[in-house]
């Protein structure tokens, strides 16, 4: 007998629909083949299927048993096809016979037949919606993540005997109750507070252009000046994410496991540190079977790469096309896959190896060709990517012994708002276009929305001409201006916004 049970793959951040056949043959060795590009987890399924179906009390059949995953030519990975490949062979057994023609089945059994926690259940609901199917059913543990999508009813299942009791009509299974998208959402929390930070008003400042804007970001200073404390508190005044952000961070996040258990949805922006021995893969994804890296990790959040130049020059070099595209795009011989990768960039380095280099209260002890090495680790290339160029000078002893009362410092809740504020202008500005924030204009964009008044294309004409800046670069000033004005709540680009956004252009050629 013959049962066709509806499951799910994910391909990137997208799903696709698979079908699994499964055939009980009447006579034949006892076995149990799995054929349609299986991968090692997917062909050990024999054996955890097996086990749980005998567990759960009912019979397993003692005879040829065929498993199909269609289409063949996909690549099947992971151990999720489990449960409905139990519930086939339940079905062509003749021991259940349920209507799950409008059904998707997704999760994995373990040996007593128990529903684990599987990766990629929002894509898969998504898919079932997309598909009208009216039915999903998913283990329980996954409940709390698929009951952000609507228009689907979502079935939490503990166990492959719940669901042959349901299906038997001895135990009655509700469907989830529905989350609220909007109500789960929130500012992200951070590890410092930017009023803990001594001094550094010029950064400060350039912290928050960059969370208004979506910028990305190099600081450079000697140690103990405060770059990493600045990196830490950046997150406690980006903008909140918005609904159809938070979606697209949650299904990388689910694909690849890293969804908080119990968590419906990722609330917050993320916000990832990675070493600099990350390798090429862990940074930008990849693998046998491609999986995201950091880049994608950070997506709609903030990626910190401290000490900046300590990365292998290829490790950064591969960054270009992410910083520039926004996504990251990895092939394969079976295949390509694309990542969303629109980070927020956040990174710092000290100014040579020793990183006393120009600090006026220490000398540094570097010989000069190695200063001039330290410096050229990072291209050209990348640093033009960079939108914010800010020096961070060791902290004033002055600044040091003063008392908090004596020095006004704003708090990131202040910060926060005025972000937000600056951020939601961007919203309304960009509305119709897949453009979130003013660092994702493109050339056309820029002439579009940032008009420039007489004054201020004189201006750039002249600065182009005494900085070298390139058309890149141009653009990025102008971008950069547009964010200044957005959090003074002009709507016009002045001069006073394109002489702040030039400031923070590298003053040097070499770093």
């Amino acid at each position: 007998m013959l049962a066709k049970i509806t499951s799910g793959a994910a391909v990137g951040l997208t799903a696709t629909l698979i079908e699994v056949e499964v055939d009980v043959a009447e006579q034949g060795l006892p076995s149990l083949t799995i054929v349609g590009l299986p991968d090692k987890a997917v062909e050990e399924a024999r054996e955890r299927v097996r086990s749980a179906i005998k567990n759960t009390g009912a019979d397993f059949p003692l005879t040829r048993i065929t498993v199909n995953l269609a289409p063949a030519d996909l690549p099947k990975v992971g151990p999720s096809y489990d449960l409905p490949i139990a519930l086939g062979i339940l079905i062509a057994s003749g021991q259940i016979a349920p209507d799950v023609s409008d059904s998707l089945f997704f999760g994995e059994l373990s040996l007593d037949g128990s529903l684990r926690h599987t990766n990629g259940i929002l894509p898969m609901a998504y898919l079932a919606k997309e598909k009208k199917y009216k039915k999903i059913f998913i283990p329980k543990v996954n409940e709390k993540e698929a009951s952000i999508v609507s228009e689907v009813d979502v079935y939490a299942v503990g166990s492959l005997l719940e669901l042959i009791r349901m299906f038997n009509g001895t135990n009655k299974i509700l469907p989830s109750q529905k989350s609220k998208l909007s109500e789960l959402l929130r500012t992200t929390e951070a590890e410092f507070d930017f009023r803990e930070i001594i001094g550094q008003e010029q950064a400060k400042r350039a912290a928050e252009i960059a969370a208004a804007g979506g910028h990305n970001i190099f600081m450079k200073g000697t140690p103990g000046s405060g770059k990493t404390m600045l990196a830490r508190a950046l997150p406690g005044i980006l903008p909140t994410l918005t609904e159809d952000e938070a979606l697209e961070v949650t299904k990388i996040y689910s694909i690849t496991g890293n969804l908080p258990q119990g968590q419906s949805i990722f609330t917050t922006r993320p916000f990832r540190s990675p070493h600099h021995t990350t390798s090429r893969i862990g940074l930008i994804g990849g693998g046998t079977n491609p999986s995201p890296g950091e880049v994608s990790l950070a997506h709609r959040g903030v990626l910190f790469l401290d000490e900046f130049p300590e990365f292998p020059r290829h490790v950064l070099e591969s960054l270009r096309q992410p910083m520039e595209d926004g996504v990251v795009t990895i092939s394969r011989a079976k295949g390509s896959v694309t990542y969303p990768a629109q980070f927020l960039l956040v990174s710092a380095s000290n100014p040579c190896p020793c990183g006393y280099y120009g600090d006026s209260k220490r000398a540094c002890k570097c010989l000069p060709g190695a200063i001039s090495r330290y410096q050229k680790r990072v291209s050209g290339p990348i640093l033009d990517r960079i939108d914010l160029h800010v020096d961070v000078p060791s902290v004033e002893t002055q600044k040091l012994v003063e008392k908090d009362k004596d020095v006004k410092k704003e708090s990131s809740k202040i910060i926060q708002k005025r972000v937000q504020r600056a951020r939601d202008f961007q919203i309304a500005r960009f509305k119709g276009t897949k453009i979130k924030s003013n660092s994702e204009m493109a050339t056309r964009d820029v002439k579009s929305y940032c008009s420039l008044p007489p004054e201020c294309r004189t201006m750039m004409i002249s600065a182009t001409a005494s900085m070298n800046l390139s058309a890149r670069s141009y653009f990025k000033v102008i971008k950069i201006a547009r964010t200044i004005a957005d959090l003074a709540n002009e709507k016009q680009i002045v001069v006073n916004h394109l002489a702040e956004a030039l400031q923070y252009r590298p003053k040097d050629p070499d770093f």
